[in-house]
């Protein structure tokens, strides 16, 4: 009788989103995350979904997982358990993914395996890894970004009563966070700036770095002729992207139009905010919404512009960017967690007259430009693969098995 040899015990990865398709910030990471322990180990993916999902985003899913659970969020009753847990003293957050049908699918599925692991998309979703059923498998939360600083900056970037309630959730969200250390096994972030401010509140060496990578092969450099364009992309909904993209339409873009009048500065990405849409009346702006492929609108503009003013963590859209090849000006928040070379790489832009300036510059020289471009591709091939990006991560998620971890998916 041949003697088989038994499978390894499967990881749980509780994820905020549905991480696929990857077409936004935590999904990509997610999404990639995914992959990279689906390679390792079996997974069974509990996930909350906010949006209806296709057919073919679930057969996708579950080619990777060996088992799927896709439980919906939505509609008032998931503001009332917000708001009913900011009442009780904790975080809109929490109750925004807080669902009892996820928790039952946790139990259900602990009373069947013993997980090797059970790991978090967000300090939102820490509260399942305590579930009792969970009692003794190693936790590990990967924060991405410190929310509770977001919510901190949010706070000094608004007005009352949003300032109240962004700084309320601040320090809810900070509160969580500090208590993480004390019962996982490990806290992952996305830079070192985001370490930095992790450990500030709980203890040196207690966050792990594991970046964002990139693509490479999905995005690259094409042959498309190039137009006197700037191309700026992500969710249109999320503060941050349209903050920015108010003050480059309004502050940045009509002195630029100056110089080249049949320039065209794109506003590329799905829900745009009411104040987004309003900016297709000033001349020579676009807003497309939703598009299937970004990459064509990146492929034909000049210039790939990132003007946040509120940024944390590193941003998927300047990968992708110099992973097509495009020459990019970023404000300093924006390039400060990477370890581009500005002047080299990219070009950093603090002021509205700075990035009239650089930009003008590019669309005045095509060398310029691709000389950028070549070097952002070289930048990210050497520094922004996933699976060398997250094997810090996966180290601490296997840790008996870290010198075994694959090098590439």
């Amino acid at each position: 009788m041949t003697a088989t040899t038994p499978s390894p015990a499967p990881v749980l990865f509780l994820t905020h989103r549905v991480p696929f398709p990857p077409d936004k910030g935590d999904r990509i990471r997610n999404w990639h995350l995914l992959r990279q322990l689906a390679a390792r180990s079996p997974v069974w993916l509990g996930c909350l979904a906010d949006e209806p999902v296709r057919p073919e985003t679930r057969a996708e899913l579950e080619r990777v997982c060996e088992r799927l659970a896709v439980v919906p969020v939505g509609g008032l009753l998931r503001w009332a358990r917000a708001g009913l847990r900011l009442l009780t003293g904790g975080s809109l957050s929490e109750g925004l993914f807080s669902s009892g049908r996820l928790r039952d699918v946790i139990r259900h599925w602990a009373n069947s395996t013993r997980f090797r692991a059970a790991v978090a998309s967000a300090s939102s979703l820490a509260p399942y890894l305590r579930d009792p059923a969970l009692s003794g498998t190693p936790a590990v939360v990967d924060l991405m970004d410190v929310d509770s600083q977001k919510w901190f900056d949010f706070a000094a970037a608004s007005y009352p009563p949003k300032r109240w309630l962004y700084r309320l959730e601040a320090s809810r969200v900070r509160r969580l966070e500090a208590g993480l250390p004390g019962w996982t096994r490990a806290v992952s972030v996305v830079s070192q700036i985001e370490a930095d401010i992790f450990e500030s509140f709980t203890q040196p060496g207690t966050a792990t770095v594991a970046s964002n990578g990139v693509d490479l092969d999905y995005f690259r450099p094409t042959a498309a002729a190039t137009e006197p364009a700037c191309a700026f992309t992500g969710a249109m909904d999320y503060l941050p992207n349209v903050d920015g993209a108010v003050w480059f339409a309004r502050e940045v873009w009509p002195a630029v139009r100056e110089k080249f009048p049949t320039a065209e500065f794109r506003i590329v990405g799905r829900k745009p905010a009411p104040a987004v849409q309003a900016l297709a009346k000033l001349p020579g702006v676009m807003v497309t919404g939703a598009v299937p492929d970004v990459r064509p609108f990146v492929a034909t503009a000049a210039v790939v512009v990132v003007p946040l003013r509120l940024a944390r963590g590193v941003q998927n859209k300047v990968l992708e960017a110099l992973a097509m090849g495009k020459p990019v000006v970023a404000t300093p928040a924006v390039l400060a967690p990477l370890g581009t070379v500005p002047g080299t790489d990219v070009l950093c832009a603090a002021t509205a007259s700075e990035f009239v300036r650089k930009i003008s510059s590019l669309f005045a020289s095509p060398s310029r430009c691709r000389a950028l471009g070549e070097a952002g591709r070289r930048y990210v091939e050497k520094h922004h693969h996933w699976e060398n990006c997250l094997r810090p991560l996966l180290e601490k998620i296997f840790p008996s098995e870290a010198d075994d971890l694959p090098r590439r998916v």
